[in-house]
């Protein structure tokens, strides 16, 4: 077996150097000497394995350790699998980002905090810039609140040297995916509204090129004059 900490996690067969052992099993359990237990595991071709060595006595079972092992190292490999790296992004300003460069920054912080990465904004102060440090507070201030549908602040602005930075944390998927869903919801009712505007437009339009009396009504009325004519010239 690989020598790793969880084969040497747990002490098996010939290594129970206790005299009796507690043996647990589906049918409860017994105390028994430790000859007799791994006698009696050799005849059902399993291990036993000491599962609470600080009891007294120490408590085994009888157990295949190979696939016991198997199956723990799979359980912590999904386990870990299942566990969200999270990094911390930083996106640098300086304290006087124009408007593009910062819906730009903004865009990637959306972005990052959708993928459950904590964000490092900062402003960095370069010379005699240091004296901007007000606006530079301001600067994150506005990020962080632009921010609120999706992050939380973990730290407000804090100078640290030259550079001012604030933390902002993912917030819950749940919450970000609720935040999504008005976002869409709204995106839907202007969509909605506009095309409604358009509609109502069109209307007016095609009513200011109809002959007076308008619809159905004016292009009957237009037919009729015109068979009128049609048989007074067969007269």
């Amino acid at each position: 077996m690989k020598n790793d900490k969880m084969t040497n996690q747990y002490r098996v067969n010939e290594q129970i150097r206790v005299k009796e052992v507690r043996v647990v099993g589906d049918d409860g359990s017994t105390v028994m000497p430790t000859r007799q237990a791994l006698e009696m595991a050799r005849h059902q071709g399993v291990d036993l394995v000491e599962i609470s060595p600080k009891a007294q006595p120490p408590v085994c079972r009888f157990i295949d350790y190979s696939k016991f092992l198997y199956q723990q190292k799979k359980r912590a490999k999904e386990m870990k699998a299942k566990q969200v790296k999270v990094e911390v992004k930083e996106i640098r300003f300086g304290p006087q980002t124009g408007e593009n460069d910062y819906n730009f920054k903004l865009k990637h912080a959306k972005e990052f905090l959708l993928d459950g990465n904590k964000v490092r904004a900062y402003v960095f102060f370069r010379g005699r810039s240091i004296l901007f440090k007000e606006q530079g507070e301001v600067l994150l201030l506005r990020f962080a609140n632009d921010l609120e549908e999706f992050g939380k602040v973990e730290q407000m602005p804090q100078l640290e040297g030259k550079k001012m930075a604030i933390f902002i944390a993912p917030k819950k998927a749940g919450a970000v995916k609720k935040s999504q869903q008005k976002m869409d919801r709204e995106r839907r009712e202007a969509e909605a509204k506009e095309a409604a505007m358009q509609a109502e437009a069109g209307k007016k339009e095609s009513a200011d090129e109809m002959p007076a009396g308008g619809g159905l009504f004016a292009n009957a009325k237009i037919s009729e004059e015109a068979l009128r004519k049609l048989k007074e010239n067969k007269e």
